[in-house]
């Protein structure tokens, strides 16, 4: 029998895993979660790698090497990084063709120092793109106001694209049609636009992270909007993130996607990211169980992965209560939630927090580094 994570896939929708490391890849644990529980993807960040160089010595060799090349630290962190990927990526390369370039993509970001710098963004994606040279990898570009032109123009060279950071419905609908424009700009060249793959990844818990403590706050004050606060806790991701699908549909089903369509462009599937519970008293499977269904992808940590296999119940609900997720989102300015205001937020905090575990991240290669070169 199908595992409970083989079998979100009937649903339409692939899960992917939000971690790489070398040591897992080499072992075949990678490849043994293809084979049982269907994986389809992997997605990696500053802060995954920061926990995989940092907490083991799965790296140490290649270091030591590359630390005697006169390679920066910041180069001895791609050159570790791409090397991961285009591990992954070969093992995915089954999945991909199997799925005829729907899935197995591993996704490599650029640099978060260069979030709100388009020029920068965009030289630093070609040059990764090139040099991992695999078909079935995605860089992932923030979906800053500065990253929607570079998204744009590397899409319109043919560079598949992880879209990640989103929190609002508003800058989901730019990034979706940024990706028809990068499309439509690519076929006016008479470019192939069949084989360029894409996802947009809207975030989920932080969103409930930041805004149930405002409306816990509604709650124990009391008075009339006390009832309307208690009901919406724990809500709010969760009804964004089933509106975004809505604009999905809008925007893949228009006239104007069709006609790319047509040339064989896919659509750009949405992606749920940030998928484990931060509070302890949800389930620890909620951001799964409520948001499978067709054309979609949900990237989720290990621990959130072997929870779902343990005890998730897979079933459609993505379009369930569709209706009651509307009315939620226009609820929410009643209780003092000023939803833009919160993902604006979110956005500039979401940055910080992959600059962060990134210096750390040098800092921890600098000083190896600085070992290597005394050895």
């Amino acid at each position: 029998m199908k595992s409970s994570l083989a079998q979100i896939s009937s649903f339409g929708q692939s899960i992917w895993l939000d971690y790489i490391r070398r040591k897992f890849i080499a072992s075949g644990e990678l490849k043994k979660l293809i084979d049982e529980d269907d994986l389809r993807g992997v997605t990696s960040n500053p802060a995954i790698f920061e926990e995989a160089i940092a907490r083991s010595d799965d790296y140490w060799d290649t270091i030591k090497t590359l630390s005697k090349t006169g390679k920066s630290t910041e180069e001895i962190f791609l050159a570790v990084a791409i090397e991961d990927v285009q591990n992954a990526a070969d093992v995915f390369k089954e999945v991909y063709e199997k799925t005829d370039g729907l899935d197995g993509y591993v996704s490599l970001e650029v640099s978060p120092i260069l979030a709100q710098d388009t020029a920068g963004t965009v030289k630093e994606a070609q040059a990764s793109w090139q040099t991992l040279a695999r078909k079935n990898v995605m860089i992932k570009v923030p979906g800053t106001p500065e990253g929607l032109p570079a998204i744009t123009q590397l899409i319109r060279e043919g560079i598949n694209i992880n879209v990640t950071l989103l929190f609002s419905l508003e800058r989901y609908r730019q990034v979706a049609e940024t990706y028809v424009a990068g499309l439509e700009e690519r076929a006016q060249k008479g470019e192939p636009i069949d084989k360029v793959a894409s996802v947009a990844s809207f975030f989920l818990s932080r969103i409930d992270a930041l805004v149930d403590p405002m409306l816990e706050k509604v709650k124990q004050n009391g008075g009339d909007q006390a009832a309307l606060a208690e009901k919406v806790i724990g809500k709010t991701a969760i009804a964004s993130a089933k509106m975004a699908y809505q604009i999905y549909k809008e925007v893949f089903n228009s006239d104007r996607f069709k006609a790319l369509a047509e040339k064989g462009a896919k659509p750009q599937r949405l992606l749920w990211a940030s998928t484990s519970t931060k509070n302890p008293a949800y389930r620890d499977v909620l951001y799964i169980e409520s948001l499978i269904g067709p054309d979609t992808v949900n990237t989720v940590p290990m621990e959130t992965l072997n929870a779902f296999r343990d005890h998730g119940e897979p079933a459609g609900r993505l379009e369930e209560g569709t209706e009651e997720a509307r009315n939620l989102i226009a609820e929410l300015p009643q209780v003092g939630v000023d939803l833009n205001a919160v993902t604006k937020q979110l956005e500039e905090e979401g940055i910080q927090k992959f600059i962060k575990p990134f210096n750390s991240l040098l800092q921890v290669l600098e000083d190896k580094r600085k070992e290597a070169a005394a050895v």
